[in-house]
């Protein structure tokens, strides 16, 4: 295969308060960069930005420290409900799930729904969607997440998020929250970009709440930049975060300025959130408000990561 453009890759998995020592932030590293490097090599084969980003998701999804597929948070009522979205920059599609429950997967249905006339669905429509393809019916609950629901539970749900890393000593001070989401942007080797965003929500929340992760607030994506959004979903949706960055790309900011002025916007606000993002230059830029974003990339030559960036407001980029 000819490779017209340098692939490149970001991950996310949540933007927080804090990991819980060293043990937390390799554990989480180890997770992350396994994904970056399976999934650049799926760039690096040919697979095109949708398929890319599918396949990260999904790894994200089934790793039962992030919050989103295995081990998504609980809501008020000890029940999961997922959202995921799609965005492909080439096609200019949206499509995603709101509130499914009881599948492994949510990026999958969002995925499917790319060539569907109905792209947007919510939990009915989801649980439907899912019988027709014949979706095997899947628990995703943890014995963590149960725990840390049973333990707010008691404190009568004071604390207003999950975990965003499923952890043993995060249960003594769930307290010091985090949001938990994961995401992929990808470029492929023949100029396509996508972006993808799968949640479990923010945990404890009112029945019927929908997330950032399932709207174009969260994800979204051109033919010339793609972002996906992490951190608390009412903030991102006040900001419009992701199509915020990529109107501004679109209109012919870098993006490193528009990741620049976006999350100065945001500190402004006092928004709580982060966000990664490409653009089709190959562009690599990420962002946060909140204390660690725990995100990696791969940026053609290496791996790296933004585990350790400094507490408070932060943008980085890698120009080409």
């Amino acid at each position: 295969m000819q490779i017209k453009v340098q692939p490149k890759l970001i991950i996310h998995g949540g933007a927080g308060s804090s990991l819980h020592g060293k043990g937390g932030l390799e554990a989480v590293r180890r997770s992350l960069h396994a994904v970056i490097e399976e999934v650049y090599a799926l760039l690096l084969s040919g697979a095109n930005a949708s398929a890319a980003v599918l396949r990260g998701c999904q790894l994200l999804e089934d790793d039962p420290r992030f919050n989103a597929g295995t081990g998504s948070v609980l809501q008020s009522d000890g029940q999961i409900r997922m959202s995921a979205a799609l965005m492909d920059g080439i096609s200019g599609r949206f499509s995603g799930v709101i509130n499914v429950s009881r599948v492994k997967n949510p990026i999958e249905l969002a995925y499917f729904l790319q060539n569907s006339p109905d792209r947007v669905l919510s939990d009915y429509g989801c649980a439907e969607l899912a019988r027709e393809l014949q979706v095997p019916s899947y628990n995703a609950l943890t014995d963590l997440r149960l725990q840390e629901w049973i333990q707010e539970r008691q404190d009568n749900f004071k604390s207003t998020m999950a975990g965003v890393v499923a952890e043993p000593e995060l249960l003594e001070t769930t307290s010091n929250a985090g949001r938990g989401t994961i995401g992929v942007v990808a470029l492929d080797a023949h100029g396509g970009i996508a972006a993808g965003t799968s949640t479990g929500g923010k945990g404890f929340e009112r029945i019927g709440r929908v997330s950032d992760s399932a709207m174009p607030a969260g994800n979204y994506a051109t033919s010339y930049a793609a972002v996906s959004c992490t951190g608390i979903g009412e903030d991102i949706i006040d900001e419009c975060l992701a199509p915020r960055i990529v109107v501004r790309v679109t209109d012919g900011m870098t993006l490193k300025d528009a990741m620049q002025r976006s999350f100065t916007e945001a500190h402004e606000h006092q928004r709580d959130l982060g966000a990664i993002a490409l653009d089709a230059s190959g562009a690599i830029a990420w962002g946060k408000t909140s204390q660690v974003l725990l995100a990696a990339y791969h940026d053609g030559e290496k791996v790296g990561d933004t585990l350790e960036m400094a507490v408070g407001t932060q943008v980085g980029c890698i120009e080409v």
